[in-house]
């Protein structure tokens, strides 16, 4: 293969995925990168500030999304899946599915007037329900590439959306389509999930309004947000002076099904914590926690300034349950402190659960299309932990971000830069 034939497919638009394709197409391969969702920019698109150093996320990305959108070796594809593949090192065949998004790519331009015609008003899942979308739509402002969607489970066939568009760039006729790509390596990046913290009842989580998940509580104090980052309580909109934090929440637990630290929730939750002070510097805040596991580079600082500058109160101990007043929506803590061996009763006007972080939906099919092999915890396995860390047992196949566990970050995005100069090896030599 030369550098005008040789093509990388990366499987995955988040951050990793995003490094990954930036990394192969700036030594002048072509890179297919394929996003299932409208747009690229995974979770880290959701977020309001990066710890440790409460940079703004969507400052960090938006370059990225913009230098991916016009660079010339890269195609992307979103609303697109993985069909089949087949094929070895240098020379795979790939099918992917791309969903209908019912707008013609080349024509949009993105003005919007689509959606401010539509009637229909529906949840965000973008802004996790919290916010309202139309029925036609764009993820988030940033969204690359910058094409609207039409949402027909929820679209009523009105047709304004089309008779608005000057450009008639919407097809609400258009059918989903089959694309054939030969490609010499493949990079799997498909991120992660957030646990289902409904499944432990006894927090409250889904029967008290007030209690809430830390990517709500990220939606909620995001200036793009559906509050337009005014912090308050969803039952009646007030400003919480007391807000807690509960970690380890679908994480180290062996009868939920997930015995790993999911590494990135103690660090998360101590940011949003500060950034509720930032918000509402009155207010106290608390997190419970069973260990702080403070590892990279900056975050033991950061922990000990969270509870010296800002005050952030820190209470070793599972919680045992989350109590709803019988006169108000205010909420109840009940907590063991083991530093004390005392039970507690606190009250908030907040709590926010951190979940554990899990393998992305569809992970198990993704695997088996591609023959590769899973770990017990249902992610990617790697060759080696120390020798091979983005390397999976099909050569030519590579793996990067938290589709091989959870990570952060810097790590992520060391990961698709790892992966990306593996591919390269492989395209550079033709496949051998």
């Amino acid at each position: 293969m030369s550098k005008e034939t040789a093509r990388a497919l990366v499987v995955g638009g988040g951050v990793a995925g995003m490094q990954a394709a930036l990394d192969i197409a700036n030594q002048g391969f072509k890179v297919y990168l394929v996003e299932r969702s409208p747009s690229i920019g995974g979770r880290m698109a959701m977020l309001d500030k990066t710890f440790p150093t409460l940079d703004c996320s969507a400052c960090i990305l938006t370059p990225k999304l913009s230098e991916i959108a016009r660079h010339p070796n890269i195609r992307l594809m979103t609303c697109a899946e993985v069909g089949s593949v087949t094929g070895s090192a240098g020379n795979f065949r790939v099918k992917l599915r791309r969903k209908a998004r019912f707008v013609r790519e080349n024509l949009c331009s993105g003005c919007g007037a689509c959606s401010a015609e539509c009637p229909v008003e529906v949840a965000n899942e973008f802004d996790q329900g919290l916010g309202f979308r139309k029925a036609i739509y764009t993820p988030f402002p940033q969204a690359t590439p910058n094409v609207y969607t039409v949402d027909k489970e929820n679209c009523i066939d009105c047709s304004r959306c089309v008779k608005v568009c000057e450009r008639n760039a919407i097809d609400l006729e258009m059918k989903d389509s089959f694309v054939n790509l030969d490609v010499g390596t493949i990079i799997i990046a498909t991120g992660f999930e957030l646990f289902d913290v409904s499944r432990y009842p006894r927090l409250g989580y889904g029967q008290y309004p007030n209690v809430i998940h830390a990517m709500e509580f990220e939606r909620l104090i995001n200036a793009a947000g559906p509050t337009h980052g005014h912090l308050i309580r969803l039952s009646d909109g007030k400003k919480p002076k007391s807000i807690g934090f509960i970690q380890c929440v679908g994480a180290r637990d062996v009868q939920k099904g997930v015995p790993y630290c999911s590494r990135v929730c103690c660090m998360y939750s101590i940011k949003n914590a500060v950034m509720a002070l930032e918000h509402n510097p009155e207010a106290e805040v608390w997190v419970y926690y069973a260990d702080i596991r403070a590892f990279g580079k900056g975050f033991e600082e950061f922990y000990e300034m969270a509870k010296s500058r800002f005050g952030v109160r820190f209470v070793r101990g599972r919680v045992a349950e989350v109590m709803e007043g019988k006169s108000s929506h205010d909420l109840v803590v009940k907590v063991e402190d083991t530093a004390t061996s005392k039970l507690r009763l606190i009250e908030h006007d907040l709590v926010v659960i951190s979940p554990g972080v899990i393998p992305s939906s569809g992970m198990d099919t993704m695997a088996k299309k591609i023959g590769i092999d899973q770990t017990n915890d249902g992610y990617i396995e790697i060759s080696h932990t120390f020798f091979g860390p983005t390397i999976t047992k099909i050569p030519g196949v590579f793996v990067c971000g938290c589709a091989d566990g959870p990570k952060d970050i810097p790590d992520s995005v060391s990961a698709g830069s790892a992966a990306a100069m593996k591919a390269t090896i492989i395209l550079s030599s033709g496949g051998t």
